[in-house]
């Protein structure tokens, strides 16, 4: 499903065609390989296993034996073909009646069936893929339709859809769509902002022989579309661009050397026309003719030499160079007689027809001028959808063959003069309402932006105040917050310790037991109080780091917590590096994460079990686990456990409490440390925590 689109001036040079039979040699799947998203990856479709056997006949390197008729009664004998089934079946139907038998419009029915057929995807992978894909089959056959209004809007609409999930190496090729799209409606701006879009892109190519001419074409193609919109140095310096990169890559490919003279060749052609436009007409000579000596050779860009043999002739009349103007027309017109290229052909009758009006032969001006019109007609027939002004260039033609018959009649001199009148004003008058059509539609655009650009600036005040308003709430909350927890601190250390101190007093055991209450009470709103503190600072302050012996570090961690774990006869199982590993971190802030994790591990395992504290090293980095095999993490939390004040806490295998706010206060330091933190479940019984921190 690769374009096929004829070139820029109304032909297709050999350069392109070779390089689109490159491209058309493709298998059509391999059009959609796709990249991974961050969740999803849109490689594979979904094909039934019966569909999948007719797929990979057909995408085989001779799938192209396979007639539609395997195709046909491959798909009809599945009982229950799925959606891609059927999204695939219409997609090759698309591209053999498109490339196969060139019927665009019953190709145009296909890419219709694939479209319906992506509307109903049930799934993001399915949508997005075949919505995507339909959309630029639909473009493909409205671009060979010329209708080129809805091209555009079905290549941009699946480009829009696409281009978070799909590759460069296939976006490159729609964004080169696009440009043509606007090449054709004379939108050069917008041609060679897609042209740069789709040079840029293609860099995702495998580096290949195709990729490199596909580059040394786009570059010149925006040259082209500089040149049509009059900025004739920024052309320049773009085909002086292409001429260097087919150089910079001549040993690389020297085995293709003819396909690389084409290409230096119709940029010379181009050049020279630039120097021509700029009055340059020596090196405007000079690179016509080099252009057309490498193209005019058999098996080469024979067409395009011609094209531009027609320049160069145009620049012999321009300067009254009647001896090597009338050799080249001669020659051409040998040319012709093996060789039909009618572009070439009108102009040829176009230059004979002013060259014998300049010496006032004005039978031969209009036996020439009569052929020039016939062909011209027929050019016009042709292109009528590309510009409205081929019309009224037709219309001219007409009146210009009328007042040539009338002169032919009398052979008066002052209706030549009044033709040339008539023609200036029709020119005149052409040339003031296009002025003018393109004032009021610049008008009008600098009407819409504008508004557009203040619309906009009043949104951008609106965000910075809600931010800074959103910055200041923020700031309150947590001096709010460590306020409240701070004066609360106070009075409950002081019922811990009162209490702790009547424990030793000879009470009752149930005035024991209450004060046993009140205690550990205090106790963990203490704690609690000291989390809300912690979490609250973490996200505020940066605390110093140093280097830092990490099995120093972790060694030390796990001999504190090991009277911990003793209580509930539990073991803590250490693996270490080999050789000590120094880290740039807060020795204070990583020793409260691996704390932190090794006591949840503690909290949540059964007595006699083991907990696994592993260092690793991963060469630019160094990663922690802490292994437990206690309740593990239920599915319905797993996205809850990071969250500051999150609902998802439940108390240890021996009653502990759980205030939710430790794991929340690990991630907020490993952020700061640049580092990572995550979970995962056990095969068996339990979870495993990780931590990984930059190497120094």
């Amino acid at each position: 499903m690769y374009p096929n689109y004829a070139g820029k001036a109304c032909h297709l040079t050999s350069r392109k065609a070779i390089f689109w039979l490159f491209v058309a040699l493709l298998p059509p799947a391999l059009l959609f390989s796709c990249k991974k998203a961050p969740k999803h990856t849109y490689k594979d479709q979904d094909y039934s296993d019966e569909f999948k056997v007719i797929v990979d006949q057909m995408n085989a390197p001779k799938g192209h034996n396979h007639s539609m008729g395997f195709l046909d009664s491959g798909f009809y004998a599945i009982k229950n073909p799925t959606l891609n089934d059927r999204f695939r079946f219409y997609g090759f139907h698309f591209v053999y009646e498109r490339r196969g038998k060139h019927d665009s419009r019953k190709a145009l029915l296909y890419a219709d069936s694939m479209y319906n057929i992506a509307l109903k995807g049930a799934d993001e992978k399915s949508y997005v893929s075949n919505f995507a894909e339909a959309s630029f089959a639909k473009g493909d056959a409205y671009f060979d339709l010329h209708q080129y209004t809805d091209a555009y809007k079905c290549l941009y609409q699946g480009y829009f859809i696409g281009k978070n999930y799909f590759d460069n190496s296939v976006l490159a090729e729609y964004t080169y769509r696009m440009g043509m799209v606007m090449f054709r409606q004379s939108n050069y701006k917008m041609a060679v902002r897609y042209f740069k879009e789709s040079y840029r892109q293609s860099f995702a190519y495998r580096n290949d022989f195709r990729a490199f001419y596909q580059r040394q074409e786009l570059l010149n193609d925006i040259g082209e579309g500089y040149q049509q919109d009059g900025q004739l140095d920024s052309a320049k310096v773009y085909f002086n661009k292409t001429l260097a990169y087919i150089d910079q890559n001549n040993n690389r490919f020297n085995v293709r050397s003819e396909l690389l003279d084409i290409a230096r060749a119709v940029t010379y052609g181009d050049l020279g026309l630039i120097y021509y436009k700029q009055k340059q007409y020596t090196l405007a000579e000079k690179f016509f003719k080099k252009s057309i000596a490498i193209n005019l050779v058999k098996g080469n860009d024979t067409p395009n030499a011609e094209l531009v043999e027609i320049n160069l002739g145009q620049q012999y009349l321009d300067l009254h160079q009647d001896k090597p103007f009338l050799s080249l027309m001669n020659s051409m017109q040998s040319q012709f007689a093996t060789v039909k290229n009618t572009e070439a052909q009108t102009n040829w009758n176009r230059l004979m027809s002013s060259f014998y009006s300049q010496r006032n032969d004005y039978a031969n001006a209009y036996r020439y001028f009569n052929q020039y019109s016939t062909l011209k007609d027929s050019l016009v027939q042709q292109t009528i959808s590309l510009k409205e002004t081929d019309v009224n260039q037709q219309l001219a033609n007409y009146d210009k063959q009328a007042q040539i018959e009338t002169l032919r009649g009398n052979n008066k001199l002052q209706q030549i003069y009044l033709y040339l009148a008539i023609t200036g004003v029709s020119m005149a008058v052409i040339i003031i309402f296009l002025i003018y059509r393109n004032w009021k539609r610049s008008r009008n655009d600098v009407v819409v932006v504008s508004a557009l650009n203040k619309q906009i600036n009043r949104q951008k005040t609106d965000l910075e105040t809600t931010l800074g308003e959103l910055k200041l709430n923020n700031q309150e909350k947590d001096r709010i917050l460590r306020t409240v927890a701070h004066d609360l601190r106070n009075p409950i250390g002081g019922i811990v310790s009162l209490t702790n101190a009547m424990l030793d007093d000879d009470f009752t055991e149930e005035q024991k037991s209450l004060l046993k209450l009140v205690n550990e009470t205090s106790h963990n709103s203490l704690e609690l109080i000291n989390e809300i503190l912690e979490a609250t600072n973490a996200a505020v302050t940066n605390s110093s780091k140093e280097p830092v012996d990490i099995n120093s570090l972790v060694n030390n961690s796990v001999e504190i917590l090991s009277f911990k774990a003793a209580e509930k006869d539990q073991q803590i199982i250490t693996e270490l590096l080999d050789h000590p590993k120094k880290l740039h971190i807060s020795q204070e802030k990583i020793w409260r994460v691996i704390s932190n994790l090794i006591s949840n591990a503690i909290k949540f395992s059964p007595n006699n079990a083991n907990i696994k504290v592993k260092v690793m090293n991963g060469g630019d980095e160094v990663k922690i686990s802490v292994c437990d095999t206690g309740i593990g993490i239920p599915d319905n939390i797993k996205n809850e456990v990071f969250n500051i004040f999150t609902n998802a806490k439940r108390p240890g295998t021996a009653g502990e409490k759980s205030f939710g706010l430790g794991l929340s206060i690990c991630q907020q330091i490993m952020e700061n440390h640049n580092g990572k933190i995550w979970f995962e479940n056990n095969t068996g019984p339990g979870t495993t925590f990780y931590i990984t921190l930059p190497a120094i």
